[in-house]
């Protein structure tokens, strides 16, 4: 039997599975793939430059014994750098595997493309003689990665937020851009970014402002002609962090500054971490060269808590606050209240009210009678599955007509409801309903979405699914 890159690969993630956990193996080498063998050299893809700094960072002695195990002492192992899904043709960079940690290649000695150019340019915003200025970092000193608790839903993000911490401006992850919706870590997260930075680089400045006080600050020095001095102000910070920068959308002056803050902090190396409740492509009323710019470095999402990260996070609150209740009474929270983590520590908080004020001890019936309304709003989480398949059997149209590429008019008009209520009851992005309803692009979701409301507006009967639909995926 001859030797692929496939085969060789295989019995190399054989001996990796064997020696971490299944968690681990699965974030972070079920995604790669083997595409080339040229003995003693495999060639293997990864979907993005950080992959391959945390494999090298954190596996790359696994990754040397593994291969060297199938190809010799001279294994030589490439890796075929995925930028962009929307590129056909991957990046490579070649690195060899060391026999020691010292040998390690840095990844930010790499000539990767995604790097702007370093050379220095003329900022025409500069103040001469301007000294960087003791400021205050406006973190919240309790929204630290102590009490950030790692989940599968969340894993990336958090990888990627202790890297920057670690090397800001130094990984390719510049910008971050962090991005879920309500309730779900975003704002905690990129403070315990800047929290961990301050503690491990003390000489570095680092700001944390949400969109809507940068928006007020900017009309402020606008007003009072100080735009130039605001622009270097915010040129002077090494790690920026700007929340809810969805708030920016129709605001065409203060892009334009923040394009030119952008442009300067990111050519100097300097790191930037923004926030948003929908990923870069889903941001209306933005310039592209800004959309273009937040999606240079790694755009992680943060989604809905499993259970298993639901119920770390109620006894680590329960841990803190020094309380103890019952097993019973922690699992039934965890599983019936699903939408968000301040849903979940506000259901928390809202027994141990209850229990406080009518002075009782708690116990499962309590919990189930305090909390009767807000699980039974949450008894069932609304997915895109769910949508879909009670879309489908209420037109009584198979799944795969669905999901497939016909034009028919029935077959679009259920697939737009479908997308049209995915928008609507699940918190996913415009680009994850279309890759789940027949693969998609965000695109046709939109024009999903804008078609259904305009024919519920002048179709009655049309209106009348919509309606029908409506009760029957709310009922859940």
């Amino acid at each position: 039997m001859a030797i692929t890159a496939a085969s060789v690969w295989s019995k190399c993630l054989e001996f990796i599975k064997d020696n971490i956990s299944d968690q681990a193996f699965a974030t972070w080498f079920e995604p790669i793939k083997a595409i080339k063998l040229d003995e003693p050299i495999l060639t293997i893809q990864v979907p993005s430059k950080f992959f391959y700094e945390w494999l090298e960072e954190h596996y790359i002695k696994l990754l040397k014994v593994s291969l060297q195990k199938e190809l010799g002492p001279d294994a030589k192992l490439v890796y075929s750098i995925v930028m962009d899904q929307n590129l056909s043709k991957a990046d490579p960079y070649t690195v060899k595997i060391p026999s020691s940690n010292k040998e390690k290649l840095k990844p930010q000695e790499l000539n990767a493309p995604m790097n702007i150019e370093s050379s220095k340019v003329k900022n025409p915003f500069v103040i001469p003689g301007l000294q960087k200025l003791k400021i205050d970092s406006q973190l919240n000193i309790n929204f630290n990665f102590d009490n950030f608790i790692e989940g599968e839903t969340n894993r990336l993000a958090r990888s990627a937020g202790k890297a920057i911490a670690k090397r800001p401006g130094g990984t390719s992850f510049n910008p971050l851009f962090i991005y879920g919706g309500v309730g779900l870590g975003k704002t905690h997260l990129a403070h315990a970014i800047g929290l961990e930075v301050k503690e491990k680089h003390p000489e570095k400045t680092v700001l944390y402002v949400d969109m809507q006080k940068f928006i007020q600050q900017y009309a402020e020095a606008s007003r009072s002609n100080n735009r130039n001095d605001f622009i270097h102000f915010y040129q002077m910070i090494d790690v920026l962090i700007i929340d809810d920068v969805q708030f920016l959308s129709g605001k065409k002056g203060t892009q334009d500054v923040f394009f030119h803050i952008f442009n300067d902090l990111h050519q100097r190396g300097h790191q930037l971490v923004l926030t948003s409740d929908k990923p870069p492509v889903d941001i209306q009323d933005m310039e592209q060269r800004l959309i273009s710019r937040f999606k240079w470095g790694l755009s992680a999402d943060l989604q809905i808590p499993e259970y298993d990260l639901r119920r770390s996070i109620l006894v680590h609150k329960l841990e803190k606050d020094g309380l103890d209740i019952p097993e019973e009474v922690v699992d039934y929270i965890a599983k019936n209240v699903k939408s968000n983590i301040r849903e979940l520590e506000g259901a928390l908080n809202s027994l141990m009210a209850q229990s406080l004020l009518n002075k009782k001890e708690i116990t499962l019936p309590l919990a189930q009678k305090a909390l009767a309304n807000l699980v039974k709003h949450h008894r069932k989480e609304i997915s895109i599955d769910y949508i879909q398949k009670v879309v489908c059997e209420y037109f009584k149209i198979p799944l795969e007509k669905v999901q497939s590429k016909t034009r028919k008019r029935d077959i679009v008009q259920a697939r737009q409801l479908a997308m049209f209520f995915a928008k609507q009851y699940t918190n996913a992005s415009l680009a994850s309903i279309g890759s789940q309803i027949g693969k998609r692009d965000h695109a046709t979701v939109l024009h999903a979405c804008k078609t259904v409301k305009n024919l519920s507006e002048t179709d009655k009967i049309f209106k009348g699914y919509v309606e029908d639909l409506r009760r029957k995926i709310g009922a859940e």
